[in-house]
C-alpha cells in the first residue's frame, strides 16, 4: 500500500547560488558523504530530501541529515532513516522507500515512494 509520494525540482544554478550566498547550507542539509558529490548531484540529494519530506506528509520538525541518499548493493539510489525522519516513517507505517533520482538540462528531480 503507498502511503506517501513526494517529488522536488530543483534549479541546480539556484542551488549553486545559495550555496554561495550561504556558506553553511550544503553542512545544514546534506551529510559530509552527500556534500562531497558533485553540483547536480548535491541538488538532486537535496530535492530527494525535500521529496521525503512530502512523502512523509511535511510534518515538520524533521532534522535534514536524519535521511541521507545512499547507494543500495545493486548501486541505486537509496535513502537511509534514522532519527526524527525514522520516528516519522514509522509512525505512518513505511516499510519501504523508493528513490529516484534525475539531473539534466540545469534542474535536478527527486521522486520518493513510501510503501506500508
Amino acid at each position: 500500500m503507498i502511503v506517501g509520494v513526494g517529488v522536488d525540482l530543483c534549479e541546480i544554478a539556484r542551488f549553486e547560488a545559495a550555496e554561495r550566498r550561504h556558506p553553511a547550507l550544503t553542512r545544514r542539509c546534506l551529510t559530509e558523504a552527500e556534500a562531497a558529490t558533485s553540483l547536480a548531484s548535491r541538488a538532486a540529494r537535496f530535492a530527494a530530501k525535500e521529496a521525503l519530506a512530502k512523502a512523509l506528509t511535511s510534518p515538520g520538525g524533521l532534522a535534514w541529515h536524519d535521511a541521507e541518499v545512499v547507494k543500495d548493493a545493486a548501486g541505486a539510489p537509496s535513502i537511509a532513516m534514522r532519527g526524527t525522519v525514522l520516528a516519522r516513517a514509522q509512525e505512518l507505517g513505511v516499510t519501504r522507500v523508493h528513490l529516484s533520482l534525475s539531473h539534466d538540462g540545469g534542474h535536478a528531480v527527486a521522486m520518493v515512494v513510501c510503501e506500508a
